[in-house]
């Protein structure tokens, strides 16, 4: 297949393009023209201009579109935030509105989202058919994924990426946290009892991989179907690593990120399970925490 990938740098976008590269597919990277790299495989870009190169995009198999400002990476003051929603959903317009009116557009479109779509669900467990929160993230998420629109009503089969937790110990939340973890100074969040919903790389990716040929549509949550606490997660992780485990204090986080960024990322509780994949068929290579985390943390 020639599959074009948006947001291809980043952790899931690269361990994507590796894993169809070495699957003996086309890649092709939808990047800025302001990229270091913008020979090979490339097609061109630029969501705040609102311009792409459409014949770059004509005859491909798919698109998946992965691009978006960094949840975490700064305090979220309302300039972030305004560009954590724009980085989602001009880009995702565009690409969208853009596929709609090709002569020979792709037969899929996997488009990012993510299980904040479903706010604070406390420890009710909630799949595909859940309504949508009402905070910052779901919010994001409900115009993210409405974005997309022109795309579906083009007859181009559109599935929603609602992704959890990704755990890879290079990257992501775990990645963060391991350091100190491994110096013994990592533990739970608050009560620990927050659900948290996640998934190794390894399911994410290949979860994907999936979708580019399963017959589905919509939302899709990409989560093992085991989500542990908050409380049950840094235990295991000190367990896995040989490490005591404690309670983290949510001054440091909300004195380093704002308050409303930490409680987001720490302390929101999310109990999501992976309906559609598992009626799909999906085959699970991590399900488990405890087995997950050995094999992402190399123990």
């Amino acid at each position: 297949m020639d599959i074009a990938i948006t947001g291809s740098s980043g952790l899931i976008g690269s361990a994507l393009s590796r894993r169809l590269s070495d699957a003996g597919h086309r890649v092709l990277r939808v990047v800025r023209p302001s990229s270091a790299n913008t020979s090979g495989d490339t097609i061109t870009w630029d969501p705040a201009a609102g311009s792409i190169d459409a014949a770059g995009l004509e005859g491909l198999d798919a698109v998946v579109n992965l691009a978006g400002e960094g949840i975490g990476e700064r305090r979220w003051t309302p300039e972030q935030k305004q560009r954590i929603l724009d980085s989602r959903v001009r880009g995702t317009t565009l690409l969208a509105a853009t596929l709609a009116e090709l002569d020979r557009p792709p037969a899929v479109l996997l488009s990012g989202s993510a299980i904040g779509v479903y706010g604070d669900t406390g420890d009710r467990p909630v799949d595909e058919t859940r309504a949508p929160g009402s905070d910052f993230l779901a919010q994001v998420c409900v115009e993210w994924e409405g974005a997309t629109t022109a795309a579906s009503e083009a007859g181009i089969r559109t599935v929603l990426l609602r992704t959890g937790i990704v755990l890879d110990a290079d990257g992501g939340a775990l990645g963060k946290q391991l350091t100190f973890f491994r110096l013994g100074l990592g533990g739970r969040s608050g009560s620990g009892r927050q659900y948290w919903s996640w998934i190794t790389l390894t399911d994410e990716v290949a979860a994907i991989e999936f979708l580019l040929t399963a017959d589905v549509s919509g939302p899709v949550n990409l989560t093992a179907p085991n989500p542990s606490t908050n409380a049950e997660f840094a235990r295991t992780l000190g367990r896995v690593l040989g490490r005591p485990t404690t309670v983290i204090p949510m001054i440091g986080p909300r004195l380093l990120l704002g308050r409303e960024l930490a409680d987001s990322l720490l302390l929101t509780s999310q109990r999501v399970l992976p309906g559609v994949l598992e009626s799909a068929g999906f085959p699970f290579t991590d399900p488990e925490l405890e087995a997950a985390l050995r094999s992402v943390v190399g123990r």
